[in-house]
C-alpha cells in the first residue's frame, strides 16, 4: 500500500470529521428521527402549515444529512479497502477511485457548511431585468431566465413564475420566479449583479458584436413572521391587467398588482395569480424579501466599515461576462471561476460559480475579520 494513498485518506478523514461537528450533525441526525416519529401520526396532517413548515425542514436537514451519510460510509469502505489492501493488489487498486469519490463528497459537504447566513436556508426570489443592449438585452434576460429555471429544475428545487413582461421584439423586459427548495437563497444569494453577455446579434443584419447587459436581483422569501415592519402608509398600490398568457380571466380583470415601497424605492408586481387578493399577497411576499436582502446588505456594508473593507457585491456591480464571440468563455469578476462551454451553462450547468462565490465569500470574511478594526 502507497504511504501517499494512506496519508491522502487520513487527511480526507479529518476534513470529514471536522465538517460532521460544524455541521452539527449528530442534533440534525436527532431532528430528523423526530420529524420522522411526527410525520408517522395520524393526527400529522391536521394542520396544513404545520406539517407543511415540518416538510419543508426535513427536506432542509436531508440535504445535509444525505451527502454527509454517503461520505461517512464511503469512508468505512476507504478505511477496509487500506486494511485488506496490504494483502490484496486488486483492492489497492481500487483505493484512488474510493479516495478521489470520497473527496468530491468531502468538497460538497464543504461547500455547504458555508452556508451558514441568517436567510440562506430560505426559498429565493430572483428578479431580471434587461438593460443596455436594445433587444439583445431583452434576449439575454430570457436567456438568463431559462437558465436558472434550468438550474433549479435539475437540483430538484420547485419553481414558480411570479411575473414576466414580454418585450414588444423578442425576449422580456423583466421577469420574477421563486426558486423553491433547501438552500436556494444560499446557493443564489451571489447572483445579484449584472450579468453581461458579449456575442454575434442574431438580430443585426450585419452580423456585429452586441454586447448586452441585464440585471439579476436575489432575496430570500423570508416568512411572515419575520420582524421585517411594512407600514400601510409606506406603500403605495396599483392594479393593471396581466400580459401575457394567464387566461381568458387574468387579461380581462385588472388583478395584477404592483407595489411600491415609498421609504426605499423598491417596486414589485405580480401578475401570476388569478385574483387581485392572492396577486397583492404574493407582491407583498416579494416586498418582505427584497427588504429582508437590503437588511442583509446593511449589515455586510457596517462590517465592511468596521474592519475598512469596501463590500464588493450588489445590484449595480458587473459580476460575471458571459462570451460567445470571438471565444466561448464564462468568467466570473470576482472570484475568477471560468467555464469554457457557453451552452452548458446557459441548460443549467452553473454550480461551479455557485460554489466558488461561497468559497470567495468565505475566504473575503475571514480576511476582513483579520484585519485590524477601525478605530473610531
Amino acid at each position: 500500500m502507497e504511504r501517499e494513498l494512506v496519508n491522502r485518506a487520513e487527511a480526507i478523514r479529518e476534513r470529514l470529521l471536522q465538517l460532521r461537528d460544524s455541521l452539527d450533525y449528530a442534533h440534525r441526525k436527532a431532528r430528523e428521527t423526530e420529524i420522522e416519529q411526527a410525520m408517522s401520526q395520524p393526527s400529522f396532517w391536521g394542520d396544513p402549515e404545520k406539517s407543511q413548515a415540518l416538510v419543508s425542514e426535513l427536506k432542509e436537514l436531508r440535504a445535509v444529512l444525505k451527502p454527509m451519510d454517503q461520505a461517512l460510509k464511503e469512508l468505512e469502505d476507504v478505511e477496509a479497502m487500506i486494511e485488506l489492501g496490504e494483502e490484496s493488489p486488486e483492492i489497492a487498486a481500487e483505493l484512488p477511485e474510493a479516495l478521489q469519490r470520497l473527496e468530491k463528497l468531502v468538497d460538497e459537504l464543504e461547500v455547504k457548511s458555508l452556508l451558514n447566513g441568517p436567510h440562506d436556508s430560505c426559498n429565493a426570489i430572483v428578479s431580471i431585468n434587461a438593460r443596455d443592449g436594445g433587444t439583445d438585452a431583452h434576449d439575454w434576460a430570457e436567456m438568463l431566465l431559462r437558465m436558472y429555471i434550468n438550474w433549479a429544475e435539475a437540483n430538484g428545487y420547485e419553481v414558480e413564475l411570479l411575473d414576466r413582461v414580454d418585450n414588444d421584439v423578442a425576449g422580456i423586459n423583466s421577469a420574477t420566479i421563486a426558486i423553491r427548495g433547501p438552500m436556494a437563497y444560499g446557493y443564489l444569494k451571489g447572483e445579484t449583479g449584472i450579468h453581461r453577455l458579449v456575442r454575434i446579434s442574431p438580430f443585426n443584419a450585419e452580423g456585429k458584436r452586441q454586447t448586452s447587459f441585464a440585471a439579476v436581483d436575489v432575496s430570500p422569501e423570508v416568512k411572515n413572521d419575520t420582524e421585517i415592519e411594512i407600514r400601510e402608509e409606506d406603500i403605495e398600490e396599483d392594479v393593471f391587467r396581466a400580459s401575457g398568457p394567464g387566461g381568458q380571466h387574468v387579461n380581462k380583470t385588472s388583478s395584477a398588482v404592483r407595489i411600491t415601497h415609498i421609504p426605499t424605492g423598491i417596486v414589485v408586481a405580480c401578475q401570476s395569480e388569478r385574483s387581485q387578493h392572492q396577486n397583492r399577497a404574493m407582491a407583498m411576499k416579494m416586498l418582505r424579501a427584497k427588504l429582508a436582502r437590503l437588511e442583509e446588505e446593511k449589515r455586510e456594508a457596517e462590517m465592511a466599515a468596521k474592519y475598512e473593507a469596501a463590500p464588493k457585491v450588489g445590484f449595480g456591480s458587473q459580476i460575471r461576462s458571459y462570451f460567445q464571440h470571438p471565444e466561448q468563455r464564462i468568467k466570473d469578476a470576482r472570484t475568477g471561476y471560468t467555464e469554457t462551454s457557453f451552452q452548458a451553462v446557459m441548460d443549467g450547468e452553473i454550480q461551479g460559480f455557485l460554489d466558488a462565490y461561497l468559497r470567495w465569500k468565505a475566504a473575503e470574511d475571514a480576511a476582513r475579520f483579520r484585519s485590524p478594526v477601525k478605530s473610531n
